[in-house]
């Protein structure tokens, strides 16, 4: 029988609830009183919030998986299976994987054992002491291997992952064994993007050799790392994150399913301003643009700057897929469909009518993504370093696209 344990859920490292694990393997998350009475509490997710603007806070159990705004703060995939086996942890007991990553999780979350207490494995073997046994890089959320990294100063200059330690200012994401240049396909749309007025956090492309502390074998697969500044670290310690399906409660496995791009307008025309409104719009016609097919729930992210408000979050993971999936259609419906040619400005404006937008602050912010976008390309194809093989087959989409 799984053993009972307990982690507090910290928030810019305060107390403000706690996440049990109970005998069957399940687990349930209870605010604490002096959290759900503070009318000026800081936001840990939208998810909690009811239609009223009051918290939510009616304990349910889950079995297995945490619920879902604790189980997508957990990598995924292949990259899962492999922090899981550094750490000693079977990857699909999630709140073992949380205890294990817990110090340093995407946005001002933390999760750390009640009273610094051993936090016991479905095996009876203790975290921490599974933890100075087993390596450890902690990553992001996602599907492609990727690290926290620390950047060096001085003559040596760089980035290190470190061994077991948490933090981390940059995330360091490695060549794909399935997909060639990828990093490079990146690092040149999301260099595209800020120029076309896309909010984007600092990026480069470095050669592998320029990272320390990397995996063996990652030289076959790639030369070059793409290296992101962490938007969820500041001067002044970790500032608040999540992401769309944490704020629609899906799980990670249903991150193409169950909302629509229409969804998040909603939700950012309800909780947002015309900034962040006008920014996804930019985003979402950049990605139709270059045919990045894989803007689900997870790469929509908003950001708490004061704690207590959301704003759209800066952009991560644009890159073009359709040089490898060129069948595939967007990631989630505009509005009724996910194919491309559904994109259209008339699409648009039905998309803002739904939201209770403007529809002119919409199809303004979309047409002028658009001949921007336009008007750079070709220099953007020869300065920036898309191989010939992805810029031919962003032209190739361009070329079909209805707007």
């Amino acid at each position: 029988m799984t053993e009972t344990a307990a982690l507090d859920i910290l928030l810019h490292g305060q107390r403000i609830g706690t996440l049990a694990r109970l005998p069957g393997d399940r687990s349930i998350f209870s605010f604490t009183e002096k959290y759900a009475a503070n009318e000026t509490r800081s936001t840990l997710s939208l998810a909690y919030k009811d239609s009223y603007g009051a918290l939510i806070n009616a304990p349910r159990s889950y079995q297995t998986k945490l619920e879902p705004f604790f189980s997508n703060l957990l990598p995924e995939g292949v990259l899962r299976d492999y922090i899981a086996r550094g750490a000693g942890v079977k990857s699909v007991r999630e709140f073992d994987l949380l205890a294990q990553l817990g110090s340093d999780l995407p946005g001002a979350v933390q999760a750390v054992p009640i009273n610094d207490a051993p936090i016991p494995y479905e095996d009876g073997a203790d975290v921490r002491e599974q933890s100075k046994k087993h390596a450890l890089r902690f990553s992001l959320a996602g599907v492609q291997l990727k690290f926290s990294a620390l950047r060096s100063v001085g003559k040596n200059a760089g980035l290190t992952i470190p061994v077991s330690g948490t933090g981390g200012d940059w995330i360091v994401k490695l060549p794909s064994a399935r997909h060639p240049d990828v990093p490079e396909n990146e690092f040149a749309a999301m260099s595209l993007a800020s120029q076309l007025g896309i909010d984007v956090p600092a990026v480069e492309l470095l050669p592998l050799e320029a990272v320390a502390g990397l995996p063996d074998g990652i030289a076959a697969y790639g030369a070059s790392a793409f290296a992101i500044e962490r938007f969820d670290r500041g001067p002044n310690g970790a500032v608040h994150i999540e992401d769309f399906a944490q704020v629609f409660r899906v799980y990670p496995d249903d991150k193409y399913e169950n909302a629509s791009y229409r969804s998040i307008l909603t939700v950012l025309a309800i909780e947002t301003d015309e900034t962040s409104i006008a920014q996804f719009i930019r985003r979402l016609t950049y990605s139709v643009l270059i045919g990045n097919g894989d803007m689900h729930l997870k790469n929509w992210s908003l950001i708490y700057l004061d704690g207590r408000l959301p704003s759209l979050a800066p952009a991560y993971d644009l890159l073009s897929t359709v040089p490898y999936l060129p069948d595939d259609d967007s990631a989630l419906k505009f509005h009724r469909s996910r194919a491309w040619s559904s994109f259209t400005y008339e699409e648009l404006k039905v998309m803002a009518d739904k939201a209770r937008l403007p529809s002119k602050l919409v199809v303004d912010a979309a047409r002028e993504t658009v001949e921007q976008f336009d008007d750079m390309w070709s220099h953007a194809r020869a300065e920036l370093p898309f191989s010939e093989d992805v810029a031919a087959a962003i032209e190739r989409h361009r070329a079909i696209l209805a707007i």
